[in-house]
C-alpha cells in the first residue's frame, strides 16, 4: 500500500525531525558514489532526497538505478541541510529527505525533452506528448490558475443567488456568427444536431422559466481560423439574469473579476472599472479592446490638414476620411527608414495606403513629409505635444481604415518599445456599441455582438427606419487589450425580435424555422433580461502571464486545428459512415488522404 504525508513540495522546516512517506516524479539524480541526492518532484514542487550508506544501504542500491521520470515512493526523516547546501530559491531549499526506504513505482523511458521550465522544444512536439508537457511546473501552474479561477466564480456566485444549471452539448443550428460543428444523427438519418458557439437561447429560455439567476461553466464550439487566444473549443463563465439593468449586471461582473482577483493574485482591484463609449475607444485608441496600460493615443489632425499644401491628407479628408497620428516617445533613432517601411507594409492589410511619418529634431521636423510641415511645425508639435527624440506616424484614410491601422500600430510600438508595465491589469468597460456592423468580407450587415440584443431605448424606432444607426444595450469587459466577456440586456419582446431578425435580412419564414421555439417562448411571459459570458481561457491565460490559451487548456488544438496526442480529427470506419447515412465524396477523400500525410 502506498503512503504520502504530505507533498513533496510542502515539506519545510515544520517538518524537521519526522518521519514522512512521500510519492512523486525522479526530477534529476545527483550519484557521488556512496551518496546520492535526488530531487522528487510532484505538483507542488521538489524536495531533495539523500540515499548514504550510513542512513540505509538497501535504500542506496536501490537509487544507483533511479532515472529521470521514474516514479517512486520513499519513507524518510527529515533534516536540516547544512549551512552551505541551504537553497534560498526553494520552499523546501532549508530541509532534505534521509530516505530509510524506497519503492520503484514504475520506470520511465528517456522523454523527448526536459521537464523543466523553458524547454527546447516544438509546439507541436509538446501537444504530442503532451501529458509530460503537463508535467513541467509552469504548466501545472497555469493549469492550476484556471482551476483557481473557477474556484473563485463558483463561490461568488453561489454567494449571489445564481443557481448552476448544464444546458445541451447537442442543440439546433442557429446562425450565432461563426460556423457550427455539426453532429449526424443516427437515429433521424440526414438530420444533425449542432454544438452550441454558447448556451445564449438556452440561458434566455431559462429567465423565462423563472430561474431569475442562472450560470454555468459552459463549453462553447467554434468552426473558425484559429489564433493564439482562440480555439474551436473553449469555455465560458456564463451568466443571465431577469430584471436587473445594464449597471446592475456589470456591477455583479466587478465583484466576480474583484474575488478572482483577490483569490488568485492577491490584488484588490479599484472599482468601479471605467467606462468607455464604443466610439470613444475607436477615437482614442482605434481598437474596441483597448489597452490601457500605456499612453501613444490616436489623435485626430484632421482639422489641422484640411486645407494643407499636402494634397494625400487634404484629399483623404474631403473624401469623407481623417488624419490622425500616434507619437511613439523616443523612437526616432531606434526605426531606421527600412523598419517604418516594413510596418507600412504590413497595416496594407488594413486597408491602409500609405504610411506617413517624421522625426523630432531640434525642435523641428525631418524625414519624407517633412517639407509639408516645416512651415508650421512648432504648432503641431505643440498640438501633438511631441519631443525631441520622438516619431510621428500618420494615416490618412476612412475612420475605420485609419483606427485599425494605428491601432495596430500602437500596439505594436509599445511592445517594441518596452512601455506595457509588467503586472499590471487594466480593466475597462467598453458600452454602447452599435447594434449592427458591415461584414466587408461576405459584404452583408450582421448583428455586433449577436441578434438578440436589445437597441437603445432612444433607437428602437430605428428598427424600422434606419436601423444600421441604432446603438445597443451591450457591454464588454476588455483587461490588457484583450476582450475578457462581454454581454448585453437582451431582446424580451417579440416585435422588437422579429424587427431585429428582419434587419438581418431573415424572412419571417426564416425567423421562424430558425428560432420559432425562442419567438413562441415571448408570447408566454418572457422578462426583461440581460447577462454576460467571461472567456476563462483569456482570463486563465492572463492571470497566468501567458501568451496563448493553449498553455491554460489541458488537451487543446494546435495552430491547425489538429491533436498531435491523438491525431484528432481523425477518419473513421466505412461502416460507421453507413450506420449515420454518409458518403464521403471522393474527392473530400482524397483531400482527407493527402491532410493526413502532412499531419
Amino acid at each position: 500500500m502506498i503512503k504520502r504525508t504530505t507533498y513533496s513540495g510542502l515539506v519545510d522546516e515544520k517538518y524537521l525531525g519526522q518521519e514522512i512517506d512521500l510519492a512523486g516524479w525522479v526530477q534529476k539524480r545527483r550519484d557521488l558514489g556512496n551518496l546520492i541526492f535526488v530531487d522528487l518532484r510532484d505538483r507542488e514542487g521538489i524536495v531533495q532526497l539523500v540515499f548514504s550508506q550510513a542512513i540505509n544501504g538497501e535504500a542506496l542500491a536501490v537509487a544507483e538505478d533511479l532515472r529521470n521520470e521514474y516514479v517512486i515512493s520513499v519513507h524518510g526523516k527529515v533534516a536540516a541541510r547544512g549551512e552551505k547546501a541551504i537553497n534560498p530559491n526553494m520552499k523546501t531549499g532549508k530541509v532534505e529527505v534521509e530516505v530509510t526506504e524506497i519503492k520503484i513505482l514504475n520506470k520511465a523511458k528517456t522523454p523527448p525533452f526536459d521537464i523543466e521550465d523553458n524547454v527546447n522544444a516544438s509546439e507541436d512536439t509538446k501537444l504530442k506528448y503532451r501529458y509530460l508537457d503537463l508535467r513541467r511546473p509552469e504548466m501545472m501552474k497555469a493549469i492550476r490558475t484556471r482551476a483557481q479561477i473557477m474556484k473563485s466564480a463558483h463561490h461568488f456566485l453561489d454567494d449571489n443567488d445564481f443557481i448552476e444549471i448544464e444546458t445541451p452539448d447537442l442543440t439546433k443550428s442557429t446562425p450565432e456568427g461563426a460556423r457550427d460543428y455539426l453532429v449526424p444523427s443516427r437515429v433521424y438519418p440526414g438530420s444533425f444536431y449542432a454544438l452550441p458557439q454558447s448556451p445564449q437561447l438556452f440561458k434566455e429560455l431559462l429567465m423565462s422559466s423563472g430561474f431569475d439567476r442562472y450560470y454555468q461553466i459552459a463549453r462553447c464550439f467554434r468552426d473558425e481560423d484559429l489564433r493564439g487566444d482562440r480555439q474551436p473549443e473553449f469555455t465560458q463563465i456564463d451568466l443571465e439574469t431577469s430584471f436587473l439593468d445594464a449597471t446592475q449586471i456589470q456591477t455583479l461582473t466587478e465583484g466576480l473579476i474583484a474575488q478572482v482577483m483577490h483569490d488568485e493574485k492577491g490584488i484588490d482591484v479599484k472599482l468601479p472599472f471605467p467606462r468607455i463609449t464604443w466610439d470613444d475607444a475607436q477615437a482614442r485608441f482605434g481598437s474596441d479592446k483597448p489597452d490601457l496600460r500605456f499612453g501613444m493615443e490616436l489623435q485626430d489632425l484632421s482639422d489641422y490638414f484640411k486645407d494643407s499644401s499636402f494634397k494625400v491628407f487634404e484629399q483623404a479628408i474631403a473624401d469623407g476620411g481623417q488624419v490622425k497620428a500616434i507619437v511613439a516617445p523616443q523612437a526616432a533613432a531606434k526605426y531606421s527608414r527600412k523598419k517604418i517601411e516594413a510596418m507600412q507594409d504590413y497595416i496594407k492589410r488594413f486597408g491602409a495606403k500609405g504610411l506617413a511619418w517624421v522625426k523630432v529634431e531640434a525642435g523641428t521636423v525631418a524625414g519624407p513629409v517633412a517639407k509639408f510641415l516645416k512651415d508650421d511645425s512648432a504648432t503641431l508639435l505643440e498640438k501633438l505635444a511631441a519631443k525631441d527624440g520622438d516619431l510621428i506616424l500618420f494615416v490618412a484614410a476612412s475612420k475605420k481604415v485609419v483606427a485599425d491601422s494605428l491601432g495596430y500600430l500602437r500596439t505594436f510600438l509599445a511592445k517594441e518599445l518596452d512601455l506595457i508595465p509588467d503586472n499590471q491589469f487594466a480593466f475597462t468597460w467598453v458600452v454602447d456599441w452599435p447594434l449592427f456592423e458591415y461584414d466587408e468580407g461576405d459584404q452583408h450587415w450582421i448583428a455586433a455582438h449577436h441578434p438578440f440584443t436589445m437597441p437603445n431605448e432612444e433607437d428602437i424606432h430605428l428598427l424600422d427606419t434606419d436601423p444600421h444607426s441604432a446603438h445597443a444595450q451591450s457591454y464588454d469587459i476588455v483587461l490588457n487589450g484583450y476582450e475578457l466577456g462581454g454581454g448585453s440586456i437582451r431582446i424580451h419582446d417579440r416585435e422588437i425580435q422579429e424587427k431585429m431578425l428582419k434587419a438581418l435580412d431573415f424572412t419571417p419564414e426564416r425567423a421562424q424555422a430558425q428560432f420559432g421555439f425562442l419567438l413562441d417562448a415571448m408570447n408566454y411571459g418572457f422578462p426583461p433580461l440581460g447577462g454576460l459570458a467571461i472567456g476563462l481561457d483569456r482570463f486563465a491565460m492572463l492571470l497566468a502571464g501567458r501568451d496563448n490559451i493553449r498553455d491554460v487548456i489541458a488537451f487543446p488544438k494546435n495552430s491547425k486545428a489538429t491533436e498531435p496526442m491523438t491525431a484528432a480529427p481523425a477518419r473513421v470506419a466505412a461502416s460507421q459512415l453507413e450506420e449515420l447515412g454518409l458518403d464521403v465524396d471522393a474527392s473530400v477523400e482524397k483531400a482527407a488522404e493527402d491532410t493526413t500525410q502532412n499531419k
